[in-house]
């Protein structure tokens, strides 16, 4: 997708527009049934396993075909798994433990990224410093996703509350787009669009918390993964292809990132070799005590009923052996 396309279309994407990032059917077996996969700037083994077709290639001997579908952030990617749109869906950690407590019927097979993505930014004159300096002012931030949950984290490190501040809810690049043009005070951002942000303006990234990032998680249906365990395990085999590509190839991705999303290379070189961490792919007990520690925010944020059971619901989406074969 051009990339100018997707600034002026994110605003209009919404949990009833999921065929707007539609790629279409990109398998070749024509097949009886499709398997959709999304793919996401923030998630760079997506793009890089979609740029060699290593997807369609998995599926070419089934009777399945692939069927790629664009996600602008967690909360779209959530919204294919609660319409059942997409099978496998790309999300930050918390953002699916918030779909699961909601009911969203999926679990996490795989780790896509151990990120640093995303940070409080501001204009460098703006006289923001630190994360106090946000009382009374505006941030934009996208609702359901990691950056969104960073800001509530920050902001209750610093004594205050999202009542304390005027949170803007928009999807990340029009929050990217809305700093730039001085109708937010701040934004919490997500990269690349943070890091396009960071190189080629004048802003600052004056809260950085690499704790704060809850990983990126691949999630799954659960139907779909007791129905086709093959094809999950198809599916994960052919990310495992990605990462270590993507890992012996770092220059090679930033190149592929930097195409997809139409930004420089210096973009997405930092993006790529200093942000994301692509060493630990199965879950395991890190994920589940982090989300376990972030658990009471959806609360305390009504993003969850009164009577969700979290630590339940984490332990339902944490899965660490399906991939296990794959991966050791």
């Amino acid at each position: 997708m051009e990339r100018r396309r997707f600034l002026g279309a994110a605003g209009a994407v919404g949990a009833t527009a999921l065929g707007a990032g539609c790629i279409g059917n990109l398998g070749g077996s024509g097949g009886s049934r499709t398997v959709t996969v999304d793919w996401a700037y923030y998630n760079p083994v997506s793009l890089v396993i979609r740029e060699h077709d290593w997807m369609q290639e998995a599926f070419a001997e089934t009777d399945a075909d692939v069927e790629w579908v664009l996600s602008l952030g967690s909360n779209e990617a959530n919204e294919y798994s609660q319409s059942g749109e997409a099978e496998f869906a790309s999300t930050a950690g918390i953002a699916a433990l918030m779909a699961r407590s909601n009911g969203v019927p999926i679990r996490t097979p795989y780790i896509y990224s151990k990120p640093e993505w995303t940070a409080l930014v501001a204009p460098s004159d703006s006289g923001i410093s630190e994360v106090a300096d946000l009382e009374g002012k505006s941030v934009a931030a996208t609702r359901g996703t990691d950056p969104h949950f960073f800001l509530l984290q920050a902001l209750d490190q610093a004594g205050l509350s999202e009542s304390d501040v005027e949170v803007v809810h928009l999807q990340h690049p029009e929050g990217q787009t809305a700093l730039v043009e001085g109708e937010v005070d701040a934004w919490a951002g997500l990269d690349p669009h943070m890091a396009e942000l960071e190189l080629e303006n004048d802003v600052d990234l004056f809260f950085r918390e690499p704790n704060f990032n809850t990983y990126g998680f691949l999630n799954v249906l659960e139907g779909f993964a007791e129905e086709h365990p093959e094809d999950v395990r198809r599916v994960l085999e052919t990310y495992e292809r990605g990462r270590q590509w993507a890992l012996d190839n770092p220059g090679e991705t930033a190149g592929i990132l930097a195409a997809e999303s139409e930004m420089s290379e210096p973009v997405a070189e930092r993006v790529f070799t200093q942000r994301t961490d692509l060493s630990t792919p199965l879950p395991g007990d890190q994920h589940r005590e982090l989300l376990s520690d972030l658990a009471p925010i959806l609360h305390e944020e009504e993003m969850v009923s009164e009577d969700a059971d979290l630590q339940a619901a984490v332990d339902e989406l944490i899965d660490s052996e399906t991939a296990r074969p794959v991966i050791e």
